[in-house]
């Protein structure tokens, strides 16, 4: 083997092993079960599936690979940056310099033409301005979403989330698919608003 081949793979190999952290990264939502919390890893792999067969009701065609590469790579920052939970205002407030300092770290461990790639990746997801993008948020909301619904409203319950909260955290989701917007609305956040799981403070919102 040629030595520059064997110092190529070593470096490979050596973000491969790094990124093996993702899998104890904790995040809120809890599987489907109730029982415990998915991992970031477990997130990213449910939202690559999703996009693979949801694809086809984003709102603009999406090239389905680019999405779900950046579906893969852009929660490796967490690693370094820790899981900063969709409701947690205080730690939203130091969230892009925490991850800007990981992905620095994180993907400058690969070749500088790959770690280039998956840097403008990441960058293309915060920004939020391309169809692969938007598409990606919406995965990015609505698998969590589905989850919490599937647990009876668990998390929700648990953090005392509001339907505020989650409106705002939606705002752009129908950016990437208005239908598919519409759908966890009508199946995920209604139901669980029926049910008193999710509080409707609206009316405080407009009268505050």
């Amino acid at each position: 083997m040629k030595q520059e081949d064997r110092e190529r793979l070593d470096q490979l190999f050596t973000f491969f092993r790094e990124i093996d952290k993702e899998k104890f990264i904790g995040r809120q939502t809890y599987l489907s079960d109730a029982k415990r919390k998915e991992n970031d890893a477990e997130h990213a792999w449910h939202m690559a599936i999703m996009t693979l067969l949801l694809s086809e009701y984003a709102n603009e065609k999406i090239d389905v690979l680019r999405t779900i590469s950046m579906l893969l790579i852009h929660d490796l920052v967490e690693i370094d940056a820790g899981d900063t939970y969709a409701y947690d205002e205080e730690g939203k407030k130091t969230q892009a310099e925490r991850e800007r300092k990981a992905a620095d770290r994180i993907y400058g461990l690969l070749p500088k033409e790959q770690g280039k790639k998956l840097y403008d990746l990441w960058l293309e997801f915060e920004a939020r301005q391309t169809p692969e993008a938007k598409f990606a948020r919406v995965m990015d909301n609505i698998q969590p979403m589905m989850l919490n619904a599937a647990t009876e409203g668990k998390a929700w319950e648990e953090h005392e989330v509001k339907l505020s909260q989650i409106l705002g955290r939606n705002e752009h989701t129908a950016d990437g698919s208005k239908l598919l917007w519409e759908y966890a609305y009508e199946s995920f956040i209604e139901p669980n608003m029926e049910a008193g799981r999710i509080c409707d403070d609206r009316e405080d919102e407009q009268s505050s």
